[in-house]
């Protein structure tokens, strides 16, 4: 009865710290303590208990994101069963191989194990899912800004590591069969990677940055529930508002000003009533201006954002699936005429390779229409952040039913204002750019494959611990 206790707390206790410590609205630190509770139970139980005891934790953790991915999202109830139940069932999987190596003395490969088999199931899901980099508990630390530093260096799959690392080593230093050599050898480890962590955030924190501040103004218009056509009514009044709006932003210095995601429908007959007032603003005020809209032309329909007065088109090129179905994605890549500002829509950072790609070609900012589900407005902003980190890129995201933010290269948040179309809401914020590129923007996903080889050999060094066991 004592054992079916123990094991009844690990769980609870774990599915509660992973519940309160990820998801849309996580609390920063908790993330590093949810497996703690399981990887401390698993070399004291049966392999099946060790397995059932990690599935059930992080089942009980992530099923608050059941109703966001099935209501919010639209997505297929089978898509959130195999990603929820898939992701549970890895968990529970690594939870057990710790057992077997730690029964088997092999410390320094149980430490290993979780935070490597983990970064794997991410990286592979960034590359075959439709999220790409939407699935990471790196995101849960966005706001601790000398441990997200290190997104500069290995991208968030290193975060990730971190974060499981320090679990599964405690575990790995408390089990019974470690012995005092081994605990000196894995406490030894994980020490110096926290300092190290620590030291390279602090110093890139304290670097200078090497070019001028650009001030940005976010304004997201109030509007109906549903994209206005630009020929309506209630399109040419949001026009008018907007560049009121541009123009109060443009009075406080704003050089470029970013509008939402979709605010609007044109096609080609209709779309001079939108890019006549904002471009005439926009050179009358000598700014630029970010327009989000559905475009149609030629029969096809994309997610645009519009630089005006140049007239420059971009268009998303991560569609959300089922939401924008009807839409065609788009290849190109766009930067401002004359200025090193990339265009972006919302969904397309949640891809670390089109930042990169964005930065490669000479980006330096990224202006990003976006439009969010409101109950996700921090999530979803702060994964944009942490893709400025990544590749050493201020970003100036204005989303509807979201968060008007802006960010520099180190994570700072300049500036944070909720957005909802029942109110036009504004933002303003002076983001320091710089040129230089990060480690991640240079080699992209090395550290992802050097912990996908790690899991394969710890992986393969616990197969005959395993068949020995039996014996």
């Amino acid at each position: 009865m004592r054992r079916v206790v123990v094991v009844a707390a690990a769980i609870v206790s774990s599915a509660a710290l992973w519940h309160f410590g990820s998801g849309l609205h996580p609390l920063a630190g908790l993330a590093f303590l949810a497996p703690l509770p399981v990887l401390l139970l698993a070399p004291r139980v049966n392999g099946v208990t060790a397995f059932l005891a990690g599935l059930l934790a992080w089942l009980g953790g992530q099923a608050q994101m059941w109703s966001y991915f099935t209501v919010t999202l639209e997505q297929p109830a089978a898509f959130t069963v195999a990603l929820l139940g898939g992701s549970a069932l890895v968990f529970g999987a690594l939870v057990a191989l710790v057992r077997v190596l730690l029964l088997w003395e092999r410390p320094v490969l149980a430490a290993l194990v979780v935070p490597a088999g983990w970064v794997t199931l991410e990286y592979v899901l960034s590359l075959v899912g439709s999220t790409g980099a939407w699935w990471s508990i790196a995101y849960t630390q966005a706001e601790v800004l000398p441990l997200i530093q290190t997104a500069a260096v290995t991208g968030v799959w290193g975060l990730t590591f971190l974060i499981l690392l320090v679990p599964a080593a405690i575990a790995a230093v408390t089990a019974p069969a470690t012995t005092r050599a081994q605990r000196i050898r894995v406490g030894g480890g994980l020490a110096v990677a926290l300092v190290a962590v620590t030291a390279f955030g602090t110093w890139r924190l304290s670097a200078p940055y090497d070019r001028e501040n650009v001030r940005v103004g976010l304004a997201a218009i109030s509007q109906p529930p549903d994209y206005a056509p630009v020929d309506s009514a209630d399109g040419r009044d949001m026009v008018a508002r907007a560049v009121a709006e541009i123009e109060r932003l443009a009075d406080r210095g704003a050089r470029v000003v970013v509008l939402p995601e979709k605010a609007w429908r044109a096609d080609e007959s209709s779309l001079p009533l939108l890019s006549g007032p904002l471009s005439e603003v926009a050179v009358r005020r000598d700014v630029h201006v970010v327009a989000g809209l559905v475009l149609t032309r030629g029969g096809t329909s994309v997610n645009a954002a519009i630089d005006f007065p140049s007239g420059v088109v971009y268009a998303k090129h991560y569609l959300v699936p089922g939401l924008e179905d009807e839409l065609t994605p788009g290849t190109e890549f766009q930067l401002v005429p004359g200025e090193p500002w990339a265009l972006a829509v919302c969904f397309d950072l949640d891809r670390p390779n089109l930042v990169r790609e964005n930065h490669r070609r000479g980006a330096t900012l990224l202006l990003v229409p976006a439009l969010d589900f409101t109950d996700d407005h921090w999530l979803h902003s702060r994964m944009a952040v942490v893709r400025g980190v990544e590749s050493g890129m201020g970003v100036a995201r204005s989303a509807q039913l979201g968060e008007l933010v802006a960010s520099d290269s180190r994570g700072h948040v300049l500036t944070s204002v909720r957005a909802d179309i029942s109110a036009t809401a504004t933002a303003l914020a002076d983001i320091p750019l710089t040129e230089s590129r990060t480690v991640y923007a240079r080699f992209g996903d090395w550290f992802a494959w050097l912990s996908v080889v790690l899991f394969l050999l710890a992986a393969i060094a616990a197969a005959p611990l395993r068949l020995r066991g039996r014996h």
